[in-house]
Order: C-alpha cells, then structure tokens, then sequence
C-alpha cells in the first residue's frame, strides 16, 4: 500500500472528507482526516469510521495506522497553530 492509496479509500469512504496519509516502509502509516462526519462521535467511532474505509486492507497489507479524527472546525483551528509568525 502507498500512501496515496490510503488517501484515496479514506477520501472515497467518508463523503467530503480529506485525509494527509504519511508512511514510508509500506506498511506502517500516520493520517490526518478531516470531515464533519467526526462531529460528535467519541474516538473510538471515529476510527472505527476511518478503519471501515480500508476494509481486509487493515488484515493484509496495513500493518499500523496512526489517526488523528478532526472535524474541519478543529482542523482550521489547529492549523492556526502552526503558521509560522
């Protein structure tokens, strides 16, 4: 799996989201994804919605993934934090 390919299961799976994929050794990956659809569900549903995307990829060839659910609203404001001044 690629980077790319992640990116695209998790951005086809959950309507209007985006997702940042990072992973260098294929089979070990970090993801930022944000959608609306986190909006109220605890942690755990949240990953729960972004491991759904990848289906029997998360058995195969997935070994770990890193996630970090954010609504857009927690995605602007974090991204607040990291401009540079």
């Amino acid at each position: 799996m690629t980077p790319q390919e992640i990116k695209s299961l998790i951005e086809a799976g959950i309507e209007g989201s985006e997702a940042i994929v990072e992973g260098d050794d294929g089979t070990h990956f970090q993801a930022v994804v944000i959608s609306n659809e986190f909006e109220g569900l605890s942690l755990v549903k949240k990953h729960q919605l972004v491991y759904s995307t990848l289906g029997d990829k998360m058995k195969d060839e997935i070994h770990a993934l890193s996630i970090r659910p954010l609504t857009r609203k927690e995605w602007d404001k974090s991204s607040e934090l990291r401009v540079i001044k």
